[in-house]
């Protein structure tokens, strides 16, 4: 009996050390996830922060469009061919811009969802509505910008055939 109780007490030590074991390796599991966790919700917030920055950059190309076309457009009416073509060619640059900074806002957004994928927390979650809502905004900024360009080459186009 003194042989079965030994034997009781060895496999108690051992499921112990087994015990002891699977506890270090769920705290240093659990610690990895939480780091990981944590990059994530940095990556999610440099994404929508990268998106936020480049609907601003749509907006402002936008607006250098918008300009360029009303120079465009003065120029052409004062026969100034040379800066009625500058003039086009300024919103032809702006719309280019505004379009890279809506396809850079679209793939920030991409990866801010990717990141939130990861991770099922609400905060994510809105940082990748945000992040969308800001490609959306770029990509109106960018067809706006390109049809302003049309509108200014035509001016360019008008002057080049008088």
């Amino acid at each position: 009996m003194s042989e079965d109780i030994d034997k009781l007490y060895a496999r108690m030590t051992e499921l112990e050390t087994e015990v002891g074991n699977l506890r270090e390796g769920y705290i240093i599991v659990n610690k990895r996830y939480s780091e990981s966790l944590a990059s994530l919700k940095e990556l999610t917030a440099y994404a929508t922060e990268a998106a936020n920055r480049s609907a601003k950059a749509a907006e402002f190309a936008l607006m250098a469009a918008e300009m360029s076309t009303i120079a465009a457009r003065e120029a052409a009416d004062h026969s100034v061919i040379s800066a009625a073509v500058n003039a086009a060619d300024a919103a032809l640059a702006s719309a280019q811009a505004a379009t890279e900074a809506a396809a850079a806002a679209a793939a920030a957004s991409s990866l801010a969802a990717s990141a939130a994928l990861h991770q099922a927390e609400e905060s994510a979650k809105q940082s990748v509505a945000m992040a969308a809502a800001a490609s959306e905004v770029a990509a109106k900024a960018a067809a706006e910008a390109v049809k302003l360009a049309r509108e200014a080459a035509s001016f360019k186009n008008k002057k080049e055939e008088k």
